[in-house]
């Protein structure tokens, strides 16, 4: 909410062909909750939309998105079943769904490729994963099969659900079988147990997630020392150098107190490619829905768009997006590039 709330603020300030009217609901990660937020937002007068923060609650309200015809852009959730009505095979597509992040099967290779390529990471590799979980579920099972085509070696598999608390087995697994990298296709919450678990259990692997794993530094009552040198595939990391960048940081730490994470950046990026679409198109806001929708597909499928999460960024009719993901440590308490 606060990064796409910059994003709006610039954009209105500067007075030019767009502006936005900025509604936002907490689906609190819940489909039902994402449900009862869409029909709020379809009574104030939704006429594009950020869709959700994560996949589990984007799969809920897709098909309303479809239903309604309304133009909406996720900023973090990779999940391919917000994409398409089919995610088992992935065919069958919204259309009017699109995503900022790059979904879960992409993230998925891109870790066993960079795991592959820095073999200093470790080389016994663990992997503890959410098996009823649309994000940790994709994150697995592509991973897993890179992993089998790169030759990695991979020494212990537990899957947990949710609810799941004591991860002292899954811990213990991992030690016995002599991992030295874990890999935690996994959000924040449940990898801050793990960490916990970890520690007191003296295990000291190099630990390794995706773009779920970026606000860990932040959750309430968690140590942050846990986390020291953990690795993770991101495509934003805030200490870039670039102007764009920086100035975002700037103004984020300025109004709200913390350093951003890559979901307030993908939210940012994705206000500005909305921005970018409608300022080439010819639709108003006086424009129907229908059309605006029309416009906004007509020109993420055509145009390329800079952004402080990557640059190049273009789209498939599909929905799905073509950017570089990023790899970052912790390192003082703070993200910082792995490169």
């Amino acid at each position: 909410m606060h990064g796409a709330q910059i994003a709006v603020d610039e954009i209105n300030a500067a007075g030019g062909k767009v502006s936005f009217d900025f509604h936002f609901e907490d689906d609190q990660a819940d489909g039902e909750q994402a449900v009862s937020a869409y029909n709020t937002l379809v009574d104030d007068g939704m006429q594009v939309s950020l869709l959700t923060t994560t996949s589990g609650a984007g799969q809920s309200v897709a098909p309303l998105y479809k239903e309604d015809n309304i133009f909406a852009i996720t900023p973090s959730g990779s999940s391919t079943a917000i994409v398409y009505q089919d995610a088992t095979n992935e065919a069958n597509p919204y259309g009017n769904v699109f995503q900022m992040c790059f979904t879960d099967p992409n993230q998925g290779r891109a870790s066993a490729d960079y795991i592959a390529e820095h073999s200093d990471l470790g080389t016994k590799i663990a992997v503890i994963y959410r098996n009823d979980d649309n994000y940790s579920n994709g994150l697995y099972t592509k991973f897993m099969e890179e992993a089998e085509a790169k030759g990695l070696s991979i020494v212990y598999q537990g899957a947990f659900q949710e609810g799941t608390t004591d991860f002292s087995v899954y811990i213990q697994g991992a030690q016995s079988a002599g991992a030295d990298l874990v890999f935690l296709p996994i959000y924040y919450q449940p990898a801050s147990q793990i960490l916990s678990a970890a520690s007191n259990a003296g295990y000291a692997p190099t630990f390794f997630g995706c773009d779920g794993m970026d606000g860990i530094l932040t959750l309430e009552g968690f140590d942050t020392s846990l986390a020291e040198g953990l690795y993770m595939l991101t495509p934003f990391s805030a200490d870039a150098s670039d102007e764009k960048t920086q100035s975002f940081v700037t103004k984020y730490k300025e109004a709200y107190g913390d350093t951003p994470n890559q979901f307030a950046a993908d939210a940012y990026d994705s206000v500005y490619a909305i921005a970018q679409a409608l300022e080439a198109s010819d639709v108003t806001a006086d424009s129907s829905t229908d059309d605006i929708t029309a416009a906004l597909i007509a020109q993420f499928t055509s145009m390329t768009f800079d952004g402080i999460t990557g640059t190049g960024v273009t789209w498939s009719a599909d929905g799905t997006v073509s950017k570089d993901p990023k790899a970052v440590v912790i390192k003082d308490g703070a993200y910082v590039s792995a490169e």
